[in-house]
């Protein structure tokens, strides 16, 4: 019995693969537990469609996300925070408040988690920060920070 892999199967194979079982094994466990498809043509036409669209959408999403990288590369993002007594800020710039001003100041929604800082940003001045946008794409963004 030839079965479409639709999980990892430790002692068997990855996920996507047609391996030939025995009947029961095929049958009782790999199906019936929902780790396999019995292989037939209509299964087969219908993962590679699936797969197909998937890739089709991934790369899509990846256009998307070096449009936006570029993008990003290409703008300034501007805080304005009041300053203390010794010219530093009262706390600091946190990821949410970057995220915020990004949305608010050039309509681009990159979420909090994605940004990167290797540091908290407690003075005035010009600072470059990283965006993981997925898919292995990192955004760089200039951030100036101005006291009032």
């Amino acid at each position: 019995m030839k079965v479409l892999l639709i999980k990892d199967v430790k002692s068997l194979g990855k996920k996507g693969e047609i391996k030939e079982v025995k009947d029961g094994y095929g049958r009782n466990f790999l199906i019936g537990k929902g780790l396999a498809l019995h292989a037939t043509n209509e299964v087969l036409r219908k993962y590679e469609a699936d797969q197909k669209r998937k890739a089709e959408a991934e790369a899509e999403e990846i256009e998307t996300l070096t449009k936006l990288k570029e993008d990003l590369a290409n703008k300034k993002l501007v805080i304005t925070r009041k300053l203390g007594a010794n010219g530093s800020l009262f706390g600091a710039v946190t990821k949410d408040e970057i995220s915020q001003e990004l949305f608010s100041q050039h309509q681009v929604k990159i979420d909090k988690k994605q940004i990167e800082m290797d540091k908290a940003i407690k003075t005035t001045g010009d600072f470059t920060i990283s965006a993981k946008l997925g898919h292995g794409i990192h955004a760089d963004l200039t951030l100036e920070i101005i006291g009032e």
